[in-house]
């Protein structure tokens, strides 16, 4: 040993240090199946599992941070402000009654979504989706009126059920608009949307009735947009107004006293979030989990890190990207933290 650290002095010009971290394990399978001692093992597992551990920390801290005594005699109790995004393909598979769950126990402060996210959850109310196949004949399924999401299939006649359902919806609103001069966003939509399907298993019942906003800068960017599209031959002049939304979801930030981000995918939900924290200076805490990469220069992909760049993310934050896709991940998530810890972390 001692001729072993004389070579590294003297050949390699190396300082050999103890290294004090903690050792790589992971779960021995002969204390039986323990599913809670089987993600805490986790923690020193490496790889993309220390990362997930990392997140359930992370989270954690989110759930039980409180004000507590401050000069401004504001409430002792105020919470982290928690922002939760995810892409569409989120509510297209299993996760949709994860984050259902998020909403109706309102452990969530604001959400940030895409058009797809909205309608399939809606569209699930009315109809169903089904497991699929990664390798189908695209061209043969098709001609069956079948859209592919990976390997969830959607028959298309889920789409004319769902405008049979909207556009009345959006002659209501648009009779609002015209009689009490009322101005939608997209935020307020929503919330229509989820007053109006009055169904427990959809995402914004939920937010409709626990006062989550919902947010969805690109509202029109699916088959809601197309069948606003439609709806504007009959009755021109429905507005949208976007610029509401960026308002609200800005001051819910500026006005956060923390800021924890957790956040499914990337493009427009992710930027949207991490933009609107830039007005307090960037998020307190953020977990990411999605399978881009940074070297296309893309928001979706970007280190974590680079918004510390932008003033997305504090100087001091705590943070971490999990490099998986989310339906592998995200529930194991919520089972160590939200549900683990339900009456900590539930605001009704």
């Amino acid at each position: 040993m001692k001729q072993a650290e004389e070579q590294y002095q003297t050949l390699y010009k190396l300082q050999p240090e103890p290294v004090t971290t903690p050792q790589i394990k992971g779960y021995d399978f002969n204390q039986g199946v323990d599913y809670d001692a089987l993600l805490n093992s986790y923690a020193n597992f490496g790889l993309q599992a220390t990362q997930l551990s990392t997140a359930i920390d992370i989270v954690n801290k989110m759930i039980n941070w409180r004000l507590g005594p401050n000069e401004d005699n504001e409430d002792p109790n105020t919470r982290c402000t928690i922002f939760l995004g995810y892409t569409s393909n989120m509510v297209s598979s299993g996760n949709r009654d994860i984050i259902r769950y998020l909403a109706q126990h309102k452990m969530i402060d604001a959400i940030v979504t895409t058009a797809g996210a909205i309608e399939e959850d809606l569209m699930k109310c009315i109809s169903t989706f089904h497991k699929g196949d990664w390798q189908a004949n695209d061209k043969e399924i098709r001609l069956k009126a079948i859209c592919r999401i990976g390997n969830i299939y959607v028959p298309a006649a889920n789409y004319g059920k769902l405008e049979d359902w909207l556009l009345p919806v959006f002659q209501e609103m648009y009779k609002e608009q015209k009689e009490k001069g009322t101005i939608w966003s997209p935020s307020s939509m929503i919330k229509r949307f989820g007053e109006r399907i009055n169904d427990e298993r959809s995402i914004y019942y939920w937010c409709n009735k626990n006062n989550i906003p919902v947010y969805c800068p690109a509202l029109t960017d699916g088959a809601i947009g197309d069948m606003m599209f439609h709806f504007n031959y009959k009755e021109q002049g429905f507005i949208c107004d976007i610029l509401q939304d960026v308002v609200a979801l800005n001051k819910k930030a500026m006005y956060a006293k923390k800021s924890g981000l957790i956040i499914l995918g990337g493009g427009v939900v992710k930027h949207h979030i991490m933009n609107a924290n830039i007005w307090r200076n960037g998020a307190d805490m953020a977990v990411f989990i999605n399978t881009g990469i940074q070297y296309d220069g893309s928001d979706a992909g970007a280190k974590p890190s680079e918004g510390i760049t932008w003033g997305k993310l504090r100087m001091d934050a705590e943070y971490v990207k999990v490099f998986s896709e989310a339906t592998l991940v995200f529930p194991l998530l919520v089972a160590q933290t939200f549900a683990k810890y339900f009456q900590e972390a539930k605001r009704v």
